[in-house]
């Protein structure tokens, strides 16, 4: 009895199908000019979990309709309604502090020294570049390091 290797044929299987599936990007956005509440399912009949705060980043993770499941910072699911979402694009200081310097360069001058949890609006990104170029609320702008910030 000769036994035939599934090999060739499962990888031929598994990269006709790697093919065919779009890819699929991260897709960030912000909680809008409201607070919205963020529900463990997508209906506003579901149980509420919390209440972001406008300009929260959110990662989508899921699009059904008018619902979209969302990934906070955290790591944390929940739902939240379409609307209540923006395309604007914001991102939240993770580390215990960040320097927004003028130049994309660790010798740059410091702009502005923002703490854990201030949200910055996100005004270019290069997918290769570890510096960000951001706008804080007050006026400041300039760079950040990507390390620094989520929600890109």
């Amino acid at each position: 009895m000769t036994r035939t290797r599934p090999a060739p044929l499962l990888a031929a299987a598994t990269l006709a199908l790697a093919l065919a599936l779009p890819a699929s990007a991260v897709d960030f956005k912000s909680i809008g000019a409201a607070p919205a509440i963020l529900y463990d399912g997508p209906s506003s009949k579901a149980g509420k979990l919390y209440v972001a705060p406008r300009g929260m980043p959110v990662e989508v993770v899921i699009s059904s309709g008018p619902w979209l499941k969302v990934r906070d910072m955290n790591g944390d699911l929940a739902w939240a309604e379409a609307k209540a979402v923006s395309a604007r694009r914001m991102l939240v200081v993770r580390s215990a502090s960040a320097r927004v310097r003028a130049s994309a360069d660790d010798n740059g001058a410091i702009v502005l020294t923002v703490e854990r949890g201030v949200l910055l609006e996100l005004v270019e990104a290069a997918p290769t570049s570890l510096w960000l170029k951001v706008h804080h609320r007050d006026g400041a702008s300039g760079f950040v390091k990507a390390t620094d910030v989520w929600g890109t």
